[in-house]
């Protein structure tokens, strides 16, 4: 028996029972096999049922269970009796936590009308069509995301070119794949075995990346950027395949929109000239333009957010994309192909639902004008979101109108540039109240705490690209007196009264009522713990534009925008991709440059961490106890630093004193550090309007830094 324990093995003998379920960590969902005994979880496994992970975990999913048992779990809902910030709270139940909750949204609403609440979601993302029709009922247009600084604006670069979002690189059948400043090793860990896979049978791949990652390792050709030069690298490749007359002539010359302004703009971007500005060799850039062009077919793997986290992001994004359409690779079997835009959560399942019809209960027209509207209006135009970036000067202005009130699920005031006049904006409102599962530094500054549940204390519903489903039953009971982030939006919704029968009805009812076009029922996913194939997925196929065109205003592939032309005398924005540096960059700012020569590219991702939710287990923590900046060995030979070393990494903002990593897989001349660490918050060293003026996004990727050695750390601080 004592063997049988200590292994782990399910059965009567151990009386452990082995329930199905998913991480829900980060983004992937991906499927676990959770071993319960008297209801508590002794053992996490990955699930070999789930398709989409095959029985793998990466660090984040192995270290569940410390997650789910961690001692700073919010255990039953608080009512701040103490300063903001002092952390000094009473429990309360969740009738008064909820009954108070309500009658403050209603006196924000009567006061000062419904736009004066907001509503948030950080992570995770579950919940978020059940929250936006919560705020769209209530008559707020002001629900946003983490998504102002994900993958959105990524998105808008797709729509922007073609009219659809973002396409599914066929990596299956690729004969060459471009991967743009993707790293799935460290993101996205499943769809890792499928590109490997690809590699062995012969697949090419192009890895854009400043960084030295395990993708740029198996490349056949690494194109190792200077960060936020993107788009004069891609301008430079489409130089090489118009200039070689390597384009698709037939596509460009039937599908597309100013692709003779392109091309006279591309003139200006020789290799030789981009080699100067990118440090990428003009031959290899000539060689990875040819090798895309002339692979058929070929695909493009994009990254959610690291282009886009610069101050030129949306353009730079725009260039690249522009690639895959002078080489024809859109909508074909082993290019880029588009999926319909009807899917669940981001994600593409061989089905499609009613998601954004439940979401959008009024139009936006119903509505008073979103939050950050008229400083981003292109983003309001292609997001169905208000952009976040923009909310700690609402606040502070109360222009256009006031912001008082704020419901957050999972907010982390870091996720901003000067995170810290981000915290001040949060302290400024009249009521703020924060769902999470962990005490966190923001929640410290909120007046009422309510205490969510884990992926496995609730129901979810998970897709996945495979064709393939899942809605998960709670594997224990909620622990402590936690709830679903869904329960408590659907208890607030009955006490708002908001006269809407879907939301009156509950969470499966509107899940059901969602799902209709799939055929799919919560009922008939129930009987399938471990999930289910879904049944007579859709056939993709390809080039569908010949049929259905492309909802762009000029119909066609828009190598010139004409959305962003609209706004070209009132914004400033260009028709074409143009490229222009980093607001801050030695080709921008030589001045400053000379200060701070160093080039600060922020939240590069570490294989361990997803953002700051596992900073607190024991497990991951251990492989990066303390806050650390990569740095190319050569410039610390040249600093006179050695690994582990204190050194002070300064903006003109401020600055931080954090450990020395050296690492070769940075190039000379960048730094890269980390985010969201509350002892060396490096988000607090980029200015609150360092933005991409397209789609708000924060240029956390390509600021300016000096760095220093710290001799003596205490004293170091102590000249502030």
């Amino acid at each position: 028996m004592t063997g049988l324990w200590q292994s782990k093995i399910p059965g009567g003998e151990t009386g452990i029972e082995v329930r199905k379920s998913v991480c829900g960590i980060c983004d992937n969902v991906c499927g676990m096999d959770v071993y319960v005994k008297d209801s508590k979880i002794v053992k996490i496994e990955g699930s070999k049922d789930n398709p989409y992970n095959a029985g793998t975990l990466c660090a984040k999913g192995a270290a569940t269970r410390q997650y789910v048992y961690h001692e700073d779990r919010i255990k039953t809902p608080l009512k701040r009796v103490g300063p903001r910030g002092s952390g000094k709270f009473t429990a309360i139940s969740w009738d008064e936590a909820l009954d108070e909750v309500a009658e403050k949204l209603k006196q924000a609403k009567v006061q000062y009308g419904p736009e004066s609440v907001v509503f948030f979601v950080g992570f995770s993302k579950w919940m978020r069509p059940f929250l936006q029709r919560l705020a769209h009922a209530f008559g707020s247009p002001n629900y946003c995301t983490e998504s102002s600084t994900c993958f959105k604006a990524m998105d808008m670069a797709w729509k922007l070119l073609f009219g659809y979002g973002r396409t599914r690189p066929d990596i299956k059948n690729a004969q060459c794949l471009l991967v743009w400043s993707a790293n799935p090793f460290h993101t996205n860990t499943p769809a890792v075995r499928g590109l490997l896979d690809a590699k062995e049978k012969g697949l090419k791949i192009i890895a854009v990346d400043p960084r030295y990652t395990p993708v740029a390792a198996r490349a056949d050709l690494h194109l190792q950027l200077k960060p936020g030069t993107d788009g004069a690298l891609a301008l430079a490749m489409a130089h090489v395949i118009i200039n070689e007359g390597l384009y698709d002539r037939a596509f460009i010359s039937d599908h597309t929109y100013g692709f003779e302004e392109f091309r006279e703009y591309v003139q200006n971007f020789s290799p030789e000239k981009v080699a100067t500005i990118t440090a990428v060799p003009a031959g290899k850039i000539v060689a990875a333009a040819r090798l895309y062009a002339t692979t058929k077919p070929a695909a493009f793997m994009p990254s959610a957010a690291p282009v886009v986290h610069h101050t030129n992001g949306v353009q730079n994004y725009r260039a690249a994309l522009a690639l895959v359409a002078l080489t024809g690779n859109y909508d074909v079997y082993g290019g880029n192909r588009v999926t319909p835009a009807d899917i669940y959560l981001y994600t593409y399942a061989g089905f499609v639902t009613r998601k954004h019809d439940y979401c959008q209960v009024k139009t936006w027209e119903e509505m008073p004008p979103r939050l950050g509207q008229e400083k981003f209006p292109v983003w309001s135009r292609l997001v169905d979101e208000a952009q976040a970036m923009h909310l700690p000067w609402q606040i502070q202005t109360q222009k256009p109108y006031p912001l008082k009130t704020m419901l957050a699920f999972g907010i982390n005031h870091r996720m901003w540039p000067d995170s810290d006049f981000m915290l001040d904006s949060l302290q400024k409102l009249d009521f703020f109240v924060d769902v999470d599962l962990f005490m966190t530094d923001s929640a410290k500054y909120a007046d009422i705490i309510l205490p969510a549940s884990s992926s496995l204390e609730r129901s979810e519903l998970g897709c996945y690209p495979d064709n393939y489903v899942i809605y998960t039953q709670p594997v224990i009971t909620p622990l402590y007196d936690s709830r679903p982030d869904t329960d408590i939006i659907f208890d607030l919704a009955k006490r708002l009264t908001l006269n809407d029968t879907l939301l009156a009805s509950g969470y499966e009812a509107s899940l059901d009522w969602i799902l209709v076009p799939s055929g799919l029922t919560v009922e008939e996913l129930k009987k399938h713990p471990a999930g289910m194939p879904v049944p007579h997925p859709i056939k993709l196929g390809e080039r569908k534009y010949l049929e259905e065109g492309f909802p762009t205003p000029s119909g066609k592939v828009e190598f010139k925008s004409v959305l962003l032309e609209q706004y070209a005398s009132s914004h400033g924005y260009k028709g074409l991709p143009v490229y222009e540096p980093p607001k801050y960059s030695l080709q921008a700012t030589p001045d400053l440059a000379a200060r701070y020569p160093y080039i600060f590219n922020t939240g590069s991702r570490l294989p361990m961490f997803i953002h700051s939710r596992t900073f607190r287990l024991s497990w991951t923590r251990s492989l990066r106890r303390e806050p650390a900046a990569d740095l190319n060995p050569l410039d610390a030979q040249q600093l006179g630093i050695t690994q582990d070393d204190r050194i002070k990494l300064s903006t003109p903002q401020g600055f931080i004193v954090v450990q020395a990593n050296l690492t070769a897989t940075v190039q000379p001349g960048v730094v890269h550090m980390y985010h969201a660490y509350p002892q060396a918050d490096v988000n607090t060293l980029i200015e609150a309007d360092y933005l991409d003026p397209i789609s708000g996004f924060p240029g956390f990727k390509s600021l300016l830094c000096a760095v220093e050695k710290v001799k003596d750390y205490y004293q170091e601080y102590s000249k502030y």
